[in-house]
């Protein structure tokens, strides 16, 4: 009697390979991570910054903020700032974010165009005597429309100066602090700000 063949090595290779694909699929990997949706992923790195910032405002923050905003309030965290500093500078981002997603349709760009900081002068510091006469004068009503239907806009009329100039200083800060140039050719609307 002779013995059974042997089946060949390349045989018991893909044997192998369909049986690890079948347990594979079967069982779930207990260590992979979940996929989260990038909102949600922010929310998680935000939770991080939860000694600093407000929970409550943790999931605006993660739909308003990009991934580069947030990274960048992790390092100013870890770099010490103030507590009160630090949620001044999310709660303005999160602001200026806001404005141009209403305004433009798009997240702020870095480095910031000159026209967009003066569009954003234009659109907080504008005179209510005009704007009863012009109606395109100051914020545009569907920017506004958008940002007090998401609870951005509190004020009626123009902002205060001083209000708009930290705005502008903080934008001006994050520049420098990505490494792009925070002094650039625009910084000068801080200033005109006061005089508007």
């Amino acid at each position: 009697m002779t013995a059974p063949a042997k089946p060949p090595a390349s045989a018991k290779r893909s044997s192998a390979r369909r049986l690890t694909q079948k347990i594979s699929t079967t069982f779930v990997d207990a260590t992979a991570k979940p996929k989260l949706s990038t909102e949600d992923r922010r929310a998680l790195e935000l939770d991080t910054l939860a000694a600093i910032l407000p929970m409550d405002r943790r999931d605006v923050l993660a739909t308003l903020l990009t991934d580069d905003d947030v990274a960048t309030l992790k390092h100013l965290a870890n770099e010490g700032i103030g507590d009160n500093s630090l949620r001044a500078l999310a709660s303005d981002l999160a602001y200026l974010e806001a404005w141009s997603l209403a305004a433009t349709g798009g997240p702020l760009t870095w480095p910031a165009p000159e026209a967009l900081a003066l569009k954003f002068v234009a659109h907080h510091l504008w005179d209510p005597e005009k704007r009863e006469a012009d109606a395109a004068h100051g914020m545009p009503a569907e920017v506004e429309e958008v940002l007090r239907a998401k609870g951005h806009l509190r004020s009626f009329g123009p902002h205060a100066p001083a209000t708009v100039k930290r705005r502008l200083a903080h934008w001006g800060t994050l520049h420098r602090w990505r490494g792009l140039d925070g002094r650039g050719s625009w910084c000068f609307t801080a200033d005109a700000s006061y005089r508007a």
